[in-house]
């Protein structure tokens, strides 16, 4: 069995009930919920929002590779409410240099799943990063990763 971090927020609607939504269906579609951390309530990172952020972090054990963990993290959020318009734009056009890079667009969501750490494996592919790149440095994930981690 793998051991997974992930990371989920929730700034639209019943934010709470977003994420404990999202917890139940992990639990019967990726692997076993085994730690849970507290709600961290912060505001929007990355963009300016009026709507607040209910963040947690988890740990499951799983049998499922990180794709397939990233699959039915996308179907969940899918599910549960996220479409395109509440998606991250991130800008990849190849032929811009690295430093002509624009950052990524945030917008609200009424839940968002992040593959924080998944073992001690390490992947930097166009589509997943683990470790999740920004993880360190975001409170709304160290705080309740910090939590529970071992």
């Amino acid at each position: 069995m793998h051991q997974v971090y992930l990371g989920l927020g929730s700034n639209l609607g019943n934010k709470e009930e977003n994420l404990r939504k999202a917890i139940s269906m992990i639990n019967e579609q990726i692997g076993t919920v085994v730690r849970q951390s507290a709600f961290f309530y912060s505001e929007p990172w990355g963009y300016e929002s009026d709507n607040q952020f209910v963040n947690a972090v988890i740990l499951v054990e799983t049998s499922l590779s990180p794709y397939d963990v990233l699959t039915a993290n996308q179907r969940i959020e899918h599910l549960l409410g996220k479409t395109q318009a509440h998606a991250t734009e991130r800008h990849s056009d190849l032929s811009l240099q690295s430093s002509d890079l624009r950052p990524p667009i945030y917008h609200d969501r009424p839940i968002d799943i992040d593959i924080l750490l998944y073992d001690d494996l390490h992947m930097d592919e166009p589509g997943l990063k683990i470790p999740h790149p920004l993880m360190e440095e975001r409170d709304f994930v160290m705080i309740p990763l910090n939590e529970i981690r071992k």
